[in-house]
């Protein structure tokens, strides 16, 4: 399975630090609209993300629930059907939530840096450095700190979890 290192903040001012994400960045800004489908997964976490009625991707990864930089597992298989598949799946497994974001993108070198407009939710910041096959997790974290210090990220902006985890807890609260 492909990995890499991620970590997710909340962020209060967009604006400035899509400014230093496209400073620190080879390539983009992309923007991408994304419907992402949760289903019930006993080994790991079961997404659903359409790009639009024709295209989109079934996402499985496991990913420990934790602050600060984690190591993803993962496995991306390309659709050209997201909404049939999404019904299947729903009738299958069961949805367990759903996440709808304007993602930015942008590449800096291995590292995706996604600037998130989360529904319901507000503005986060998310890091995917890339792990080649024989790399370390450490050296990935490595990347993401230094990133996160040169995005001007505090520790108390950190996240555990995944958005869809955010949105239950504020249905529940």
């Amino acid at each position: 399975m492909a990995r890499n290192i991620e970590i997710k903040a909340r962020i209060e001012n967009v604006e400035a630090l899509s400014r230093r994400a496209a400073e620190l960045a080879d390539d983009g800004p992309y923007e991408i609209v994304q419907d992402d489908t949760f289903f019930a997964c006993a080994t790991g976490r079961l997404k659903l993300r359409a790009f639009s009625s024709e295209a989109g991707q079934l996402i499985f990864y496991q990913r420990p629930d934790e602050f600060g930089p984690k190591e993803s597992f993962y496995l991306i298989t390309p659709t050209t059907a997201p909404d049939a598949l999404r019904e299947t799946l729903t009738l299958a497994y069961g949805q367990t939530g759903r996440v709808r974001k304007l993602r930015t993108l942008f590449l800096a070198e291995r590292t995706r840096i996604h600037l998130d407009l989360v529904e319901n939710l507000g503005h986060f910041l998310e890091l995917e450095v890339v792990l080649s096959d024989t790399e370390s997790p450490e050296t990935g974290i490595a990347v993401a700190q230094g990133l996160l210090t040169e995005l001007g990220i505090g520790p108390a902006q950190l996240l555990r979890g995944a958005y869809v985890d955010l949105l239950k807890e504020k249905n529940a609260g």
